[in-house]
């Protein structure tokens, strides 16, 4: 057999497995994705932490972020401007997780 109806049998094969497959996985992976942030999604709003403003708190932005511990000063639209011991620090609400009065 010559080389090009090794290409013509196996080429198609190759690109069955190796390219088009993965991209429809990864694409239906993409789509439950945003189908389950679409769900779940709530955001936190302003009027719920509006009631922390002038407390000690800490603020949790996840397990790789930062977790800040102060005093929440002020709050407007999606920040929060937290006083900590090493000077003002401001937080983006839509990454915050958990709030902890202290």
């Amino acid at each position: 057999m010559n080389s090009a109806t090794w290409i013509a049998i196996y080429l198609p094969i190759f690109m069955l497995l190796f390219v088009i497959l993965p991209q429809q996985r990864n694409m239906q992976k993409f789509v439950i994705k945003k189908n389950k942030n679409r769900k779940g999604l709530k955001i936190m709003t302003n009027e719920i932490l509006k009631k922390y403003i002038g407390k000690e708190c800490r603020i949790s932005t996840g397990s790789l972020g930062t977790n800040v511990a102060g005093k929440i000063v002020d709050i407007n639209e999606n920040w929060i401007e937290v006083e900590t011991k090493k000077g003002m620090e401001v937080i983006n609400a839509e990454f915050i997780q958990s709030i902890k009065i202290i």
